[in-house]
C-alpha cells in the first residue's frame, strides 16, 4: 500500500478490481473496471458520430494515447455502444504510457485521510467481483449516461460499479474522489480565510487549510455520504433513458468475458 495510491504490478490484479492509471505528470487519473482476459471496462466522452474509428477525447479525463485501429492485443479492443461513453480496451491500451493503480475499498477513515490525494481509495466495501463485472458489463451495453468531469467521469462510473451506490441529487450520481480534491483546495482556502486573523502564523493558516481540506475530502467519500442508495444496474439504465439490449451473446476474443449483443428497443 502506497503512501498516495497503490501501485501494482499487472499479475496482482484480480478480475472485478478497480483500477487506474495517472496521467499528465499526475495531474488526473482515469479510472475503469478490469474484467478479466487482459481487459478494461471504462467510460469517457460519447463516440464520435462522424467518425468511423473509436476515439478518446483527450479533455477529458482518459487515456492519453488513442487504442490503434487495430489492437495488437485483440480485435475487439474498443468496443463501443453508438451514443454511449463506455467502452471496452484492453489492458495495454487503457494505461497507454502510464502505470497501474489498484483502488483500495473498505480502508479506515485514517489511512483514507492519510491519502492526502483524492481519487486511490474509499471507506465504502465493495461488492462481489462477480456482480462488478455485471455492472460494467451492463452498462457496457447500455450505456452511462452523458459524461461529465465534475459530475459523471471515469471514476463516478468505477465507484458505481464496485459498490451500486448512487447520491440522491440531480443526475443520480455521485462525486469522485479526485474532483472533490480539486474543488476542495480552493474551497478550504476560501473558507478559512477569514481565520487568518486568528492567526500569527502561516504554519497555523497551513493548519486551519489542510484540517478543512481533508474534512471535505472525508465527508464526500461515497462510504460516508448519507444520501445514498443502492441501485440495481437495471434500473440504473432505466434512469438514465437508456436502451434496453435484447440478449444475444457473443464471445469477446481471448478472453471469459462476453459482450452482449442484440438488437436495441426503445425503453417503455
Amino acid at each position: 500500500m502506497g503512501l498516495l495510491s497503490n501501485k501494482v504490478e499487472r499479475s496482482e490484479i484480480k478480475a472485478g478490481d478497480h483500477i487506474y492509471s495517472w496521467r499528465a505528470i499526475y495531474a488526473y487519473s482515469h479510472h475503469g473496471i478490469y474484467v478479466g482476459g487482459s481487459k478494461v471496462v471504462h467510460f469517457t466522452r460519447k463516440r464520435d458520430a462522424s467518425s468511423n474509428i473509436d476515439s478518446f477525447d483527450s479533455s477529458a479525463d482518459i487515456s492519453s494515447k488513442a487504442p490503434p485501429s487495430v489492437c495488437p492485443t485483440f480485435p475487439d479492443c474498443g468496443f463501443q455502444r453508438p451514443n454511449s461513453g463506455v467502452i471496452l480496451s484492453c489492458l495495454d491500451c487503457f494505461l497507454g504510457n502510464g502505470s497501474l493503480y489498484c483502488f483500495q475499498y473498505g480502508v479506515t477513515p485514517s489511512i483514507f485521510l492519510a491519502k492526502v490525494r483524492g481519487g486511490t481509495c474509499s471507506t465504502a466495501e465493495s461488492d462481489p467481483p462477480e456482480m462488478v463485472i455485471h455492472r460494467a458489463m451492463y452498462l457496457l451495453q447500455n450505456g452511462f449516461g452523458n459524461y461529465d468531469v465534475f459530475e459523471n467521469n471515469c471514476e463516478d462510473f468505477a465507484l458505481y460499479c464496485k459498490t451500486g451506490l448512487l447520491t440522491l441529487e440531480e443526475l443520480g450520481r455521485g462525486r469522485s474522489g479526485q474532483t472533490s480534491s480539486a474543488i476542495g483546495i480552493p474551497l478550504a482556502a476560501i473558507f478559512s480565510s477569514p481565520l487568518n486573523l486568528l492567526m500569527a502564523s502561516p504554519v497555523g493558516v497551513a493548519t486551519v487549510t489542510a484540517g478543512m481540506y481533508c474534512a471535505g475530502r472525508y465527508i464526500t467519500d461515497i462510504g460516508v455520504r448519507k444520501d445514498v442508495i443502492k441501485v440495481a444496474v437495471e434500473d440504473m439504465a432505466a434512469k438514465l433513458g437508456g436502451t434496453v439490449t435484447a440478449v444475444e451473446e457473443s464471445s469477446v476474443s481471448d478472453g471469459d468475458v462476453t459482450v452482449l449483443e442484440g438488437e436495441e428497443q426503445k425503453q417503455r
